[in-house]
Formats: structure tokens, sequence, C-alpha cells
């Protein structure tokens, strides 16, 4: 029997530890992006006896695991014990120490026992301790993450609506939400799911079931065609213009004439509003306008919120930069051919390349919830780089060189219009508003960033 320890310093109290792990969706929290596990069944509450199932892939096979809650002690701990999987046992214990009145120590001990007796061991049991390792530091991080953005406002427990909950930015809001406390409503296309409290959205006249909006305390619109899912036609895009143009229209037209008003909406939009600026012109919030078509959807998709406005509910336009997660997006698209050594700079390489890891960005949404802010609000992190340095950062980390850029030439041949508006232009977008409201960024420098996406912990 083999034993994995790891304990950290979290930044609540014990008690704000153990709910966060207590509630729905801690489970999604807490699996790393570089695992491809499916959750099969969630119990349906932390009890003695509920049971968690899982299907992950490793090595080209498929396994089930299924663990059930034992010695279930709210506020205190609870254990995780193997009835299907693929160690020969495994008895996993959660526990919340207290440390002072603000912080806690998070405990998670692992008694394991890999099968195949003393060859299995031997063949595998440095190479298992090394995956706990990576595991749990990543985990200890995300935990952490979460509860100091939620810790900006203790206490605050919000009833909010979420759109484009399939995609990677709205699939984890809604688990970041629910962790955090707050009652959540999926918005979703077509047919509701009434008693999970869904939001119907008929995407064919882009109609919002207003009864079921009545009495929120905040909606997050997020939805919108992806920009890079396909070569830019005039069809495509028209199809991405129109799916967030017009649906947010909808929208704030539908809260604009509820009775009970959300107190904010919180739309996203994104930094293509600043158009392409070269170095070394710096842009913010109170910045002009930028030009082309990336810039002319992001000005229609925010003055589409203008019927919200004037029915008095604050409005928060997120301009949203390079989101990080080896989950999806941008990142998960380059981390093969980096792995590889094919990485490099795109084009001049000089770009501005403005990004936000996942969590924070999260952390910028709830934020955005509270605080007194309205308008514009640029969701990046502090000193945007060059495309050259954030290839290089990532090489870097990936322990890979960075020496084979990607001209110019080949990117218009390859994506067209697309390729030269998102790979060969750029911006250096600067979070003034959220550095003046006092926001706090859990990771703020790109390299912790890109280590913490691909747990590749220094």
């Amino acid at each position: 029997m083999a034993t994995f320890v790891r304990s950290s310093l979290m930044p609540v109290p014990a008690a704000q530890l153990a709910d966060w792990h207590f509630r729905a969706g801690a489970i999604d929290r807490l699996l790393p992006p570089w695992e491809d596990v499916t959750v099969l069944e969630r119990p349906g509450a932390m009890a003695d006896g509920a049971v968690a199932r899982f299907r992950m892939r490793k090595f080209g096979a498929s396994i089930e695991w299924v663990a059930r809650h034992r010695d279930v002690q709210p506020g205190r701990s609870f254990r995780d014990v193997q009835e299907r999987g693929p160690f020969r046992s495994w008895d996993h214990r959660h526990t919340f120490l207290p440390k002072d009145e603000s912080a806690s120590m998070l405990e998670d001990r692992v008694e394991y026992e890999l099968p195949g007796g003393i060859l299995g061991r031997a063949f595998a049991g440095g190479m298992v301790e090394r995956d706990l390792a990576r595991m749990f530091a990543w985990r200890h991080a995300r935990t952490r993450h979460d509860l100091s953005h939620h810790a900006r406002f203790p206490g605050e427990r919000l009833r909010v609506a979420v759109s484009g909950t399939g995609g990677l930015v709205g699939g984890a809001l809604v688990p970041f939400l629910t962790t955090g406390g707050h009652d959540v409503r999926r918005i979703v296309r077509g047919r509701a799911d009434a008693a999970r409290g869904d939001v119907a959205w008929d995407p064919s006249t882009d109609a919002f079931d207003a009864h079921a909006l009545e009495g929120l305390d905040a909606v997050v619109h997020l939805a919108g065609a992806g920009i890079a899912d396909a070569r830019w036609t005039e069809a495509r895009k028209r199809e991405i213009r129109d799916s967030r143009v017009r649906p947010t229209e909808s929208l704030a037209r539908t809260l604009a004439g509820l009775s009970a008003k959300p107190r904010v909406l919180v739309c996203a939009s994104a930094v293509g509003w600043y158009g392409n600026r070269p170095a070394p012109e710096q842009v913010d919030e109170s910045s002009a306008r930028g030009d082309g078509y990336l810039a002319d959807v992001c000005d229609a998709w925010e003055r589409a919120a203008e019927p919200a406005r004037q029915a008095g509910i604050r409005v928060v336009h997120v301009r949203i930069g390079i989101v990080l997660s080896a989950r999806g997006g941008a990142l998960a698209k380059l981390l093969p051919p980096f792995r590889m050594g094919l990485g490099g700079a795109t084009g001049s390489g000089e770009q501005g390349m403005p990004w936000i890891d996942l969590d924070d960005l999260l952390g910028v949404l709830r934020f955005a919830m509270s605080a007194d802010v309205r308008g514009p609000l640029n969701a990046v992190a502090p000193g945007a780089p060059s495309n050259r340095d954030f290839g290089r950062t990532l090489a870097r980390v990936l322990g890979r060189p960075a020496v084979a850029p990607l001209p110019a030439a080949a990117v218009k041949a390859m994506f067209g219009e697309m390729g030269e508006r998102l790979l060969l232009e750029g911006a250096y977008v600067q979070p003034s508003r959220l550095e003046s409201l006092g926001f706090r960024w859990a990771l703020p420098d790109l390299e912790h960033a890109f280590r913490f996406e691909t747990g590749t912990f220094a």
C-alpha cells in the first residue's frame, strides 16, 4: 500500500473551503485539462453512499472509474473509495483544517495499491507517484484560484442565468459559479429542462423565455459562433456577426421588459474592438475604436445591448483577449505543434497578443456581476506580449525550441482573411479599468499561466 499526501494553504476559512468541495460543480472544476475524462454520473448530494462515475482514456484504453463517498463530515472531511477502476484499491481522504480566522489547510491523502503486485509497483510506481504530484499540484492551484476570486464578495449569493454554456468559457463558468454558492440557470437553445431551471431560447426567432428570466440578479451572455471554427466566406462572416448581434439585442429587449429586471447584464465582447494596433501603441478602455471587420462586429455587438441599458440595467461589455486553456481555444491548438518543436513567430511576430487565463476570465465575469463597473472592461492580463515572445514562452515551458516561424504568406494561403485578421494582426491591450478597480489576477504572468494549463510545474 502506497500513500500520497499534499497539503496547501488556502486563503479562506475552513468552512468556506469545505463548502466549495461539497457543492455541485466541484468534480468538474477538479478535472485537469490534460486528462481525457468524462463524468458519467455525479453524486446528487455530498452524503455517505453517494456515487461518482467517470470514463477515462489512458494509453488508448477506456477505463470506467466508480468511487463512493464515505465518512462524510460536513465542514471537515470526506473520503472517495474506489469500487471499480484502474487501481487494486484507492482511498482518498479530503480534509479541511482551520489555520486561523481567514485561512485554512487543504489536505489530500491517498492510500492506493497498484494492480500486479511487485511487478506493478516496479514498472508503474514511479509514474503514478509523478502523475499524482502533478494532478494534485494543479487541483490545489485551481481551488486557490476559485476561492480567491469568490472571496472578493464574501457571503453574496446570486441568481444568475448564463448563455453559451456549450462553449469553453460558458461551460466552465457554470461549475465555477455553483461551487461559489450561486444559483445558476442555463440559457439553452430549443427545449429547456424546467426541472433544472433552464431558460429556453429559440434561435430561429431569437426569442427568450421571459418568465424564466424574471427575478434574477445577473445575466451573463456568452453565446456566439466561433470566429476560428471555419474559413471566412461572406456567409460565414454574416453568421459570426448575426450570432452575436441579433441574440444580444433580443435578450436586451426581453430583460428590459421584465417586471423584476436583473441588476446587471454582463455581455461578452472581444479585444477585436480595437482593431490592428502595431507596436509601440497601447490601448485601453479609453481608446478609440479600431477599423476592420472584427472592430465593426464588436461595435455592433456592444450596441445591441442598448435596450437593457436604457431600461436602467447595468451593462458590462467584457472585451475578452486570447483565452488560455489546455482544454480548448487557441492554446489547445498550439500545443501539438509546439510539442513537436514546430513553434515560432507568426508573420512578423511583432503583433500584440493580449491574453487571459480561463480561471482569471471566470474571475473577471464574477467581478463584473458585483463591482461598480459598467461599459467596456478589458479582460486581459497586464502587459500584453508580442506574438514572438508569446511563442518563445510557450516553447520554454514545454522544453522545445521556437525556431519554426509561420510566414505571413503561408497564413494567408492556408486561412485566408480569417488567418490574416486573427494571426497576423493584434493590439497591445491593457486592463486599465480592472487595475483601477483593484482586481487581482490569479495568473498575471504568462509563463506561470502556461505552466498551470499544461501541468508543467517548475
